[in-house]
This record gives structure tokens, C-alpha cells and sequence, in this order.
């Protein structure tokens, strides 16, 4: 393996991860399977620990920043963080019964979820963008005042929280749309919780895969070595950046990574 290769690709990934809240797990994932040739159970599981110090470092940063919304963090991570190890016992099981097919099972759950994500938060970026004037039924806003709101975020960040678990992928990405769609957060204060309860629910998630022995430290630490400055980077970079333009062509690449996993 190229080990200057993998910091460099994974410095522009923590770049992409700081600048928008997506793409961490659902780009280097695909990247340490198709481009290094790493058994997707060892991709999965090197990538949630690595991607957990990249999300802690660029979650301290928008929190020094007062790019974020706490109360959302806190309530999300109340309900993804058991839903995740959860997730994780169910891969221990299959692990247990069928060892010869986690690597098969695994790829496939990998790419049917980077799918759904892509294929939703490119739909809703699409109407947002050509049809502003469309009116979609409203989805309930959470109100985090009250007890309904808390169970409500509890339970949508476990199930989420699950998939997590199995897959590695989402944390950014379907949470982010979690956030649009219950919270109605500002694109100022998005990124930043999205990284930031990413960044909780991936700590416990990288104790859980350590547990399944599939863990290589020899793809996580130049992992680190890359994706921490440029997360650091992108998140400077957040303020004044576009967004729309880069998450179309960062959707248009999970596409086609996803329909290569799944096929």
C-alpha cells in the first residue's frame, strides 16, 4: 500500500468532512476497499476509529467557534449512541454464526445505505434548488422544550444511531438530513452539530469495533495523519464556502460509489 497516498486522499476527504458535515465514512470507506483492496470488515471498522478523532477535532472547533446547537448534540447522542452499539452487537452475532460472509454482508449493507442517503439528500437538495416555491408537506419540528421533542430526537438518533453501528456510514450524512428536517437549523449552525453528535456517537462506536478484532492501525494512523488537518482546514474554510455546488458533486461521486458496492 502507498502509505503517502492514503494521508494525502484522506487530507482532501477531511477537507470535504470540515467544509460540509458529509463524505467522511461514505468516501474513504469505498476509498480503502477499491482503491487499497482492504476487506470491507477491516475498511468499515479502521474507518469509524479513525473518523472518530477527525470528528472530535473538527467538532472542538465549530464548538470554539459557536457552530453548533447543544442541545441538539446532547439529545441526538442520548439515543444514537446506544443505537450504535446495538448495531454493533448484531455485527458480533453475524460474526459468530457466519464469519466467512461478514465481509459479503457488510459490503452490501455498506452500499445500500450510502445509497438511500445520497439518493434522499440529493432529492431534497434538487426541489430546494429548481422548485423554491414548492410547497412539500412540512415534517413536525422537534421541540426540544419539551418531553415529546426529547423522546422524538432520542429515538429517531438510535435508530440512526443502529445503522451507524453496522455500517460506519451516516453519521454526517443522514444525520445531517435528521437536522434539516426536525430542527430547521441554520446552514451556520448545521455543519457543526452535525459534526459534533457525529463525533460522540462515533467514540463509542470505535470502542465497539475494536471489540470485533478488524480493526488495522496500520490504515488509521495515516488516516489521521491526513484527515485531521483537513478537517481543521475545511472548518475555517465553512464560513465562507458554498455549499451547494460542493455537496452536488460530492452526491454525484456517493452515487456512483454506492451503485459500485451494491452491484
Amino acid at each position: 500500500m502507498d502509505f503517502l497516498l492514503l494521508p494525502l486522499l484522506s487530507f482532501l476527504v477531511g477537507i470535504v468532512v470540515g467544509l460540509t458535515g458529509i463524505g467522511g465514512a461514505s468516501l474513504i470507506t469505498p476509498m480503502l476497499i477499491f482503491v487499497f483492496q482492504v476487506p470491507p470488515a477491516v475498511a468499515i471498522s479502521s474507518d469509524v476509529v479513525a473518523a472518530t478523532l477527525m470528528k472530535v477535532v473538527g467538532s472542538i472547533k465549530h464548538w470554539q467557534q459557536q457552530t453548533l446547537d447543544v442541545q441538539v448534540v446532547k439529545w441526538l447522542a442520548l439515543g444514537s449512541v446506544p443505537g450504535s452499539l446495538f448495531g454493533i452487537g448484531i455485527l458480533h452475532l453475524i460474526k459468530h454464526k457466519a464469519e466467512h460472509n461478514l465481509n459479503n454482508i457488510m459490503l452490501h449493507l455498506l452500499g445500500m445505505t450510502i445509497l438511500l442517503v445520497t439518493v434522499l439528500a440529493l432529492v431534497q437538495m434538487l426541489l430546494l434548488t429548481f422548485f423554491p416555491k414548492l410547497q412539500l408537506p412540512e415534517l413536525p419540528k422537534f421541540d426540544l422544550t419539551t418531553q415529546l421533542g426529547c423522546l422524538q430526537t432520542i429515538s429517531i438518533g438510535a435508530f440512526f444511531g443502529c445503522i451507524v453501528g453496522l455500517t460506519s456510514v451516516a453519521s454526517g450524512s443522514m444525520f445531517a438530513l435528521v437536522l434539516i428536517a426536525f430542527f430547521r437549523l441554520d446552514a451556520r449552525k448545521l455543519v457543526g452539530t452535525d459534526i459534533s453528535q457525529a463525533a460522540i456517537l462515533l467514540l463509542f462506536t470505535a470502542f465497539g469495533h475494536l471489540t470485533l478484532g478488524t480493526v488495522d492501525w496500520g490504515l488509521v494512523l495515516p488516516i489521521w495523519l491526513g484527515s485531521v488537518p483537513g478537517i481543521l482546514l475545511g472548518a475555517k474554510i465553512c464560513q465562507v464556502a458554498p455549499q451547494k455546488p460542493l455537496r452536488f458533486m460530492i452526491y454525484s461521486i456517493l452515487m456512483m460509489v454506492s451503485l459500485k458496492l451494491v452491484y
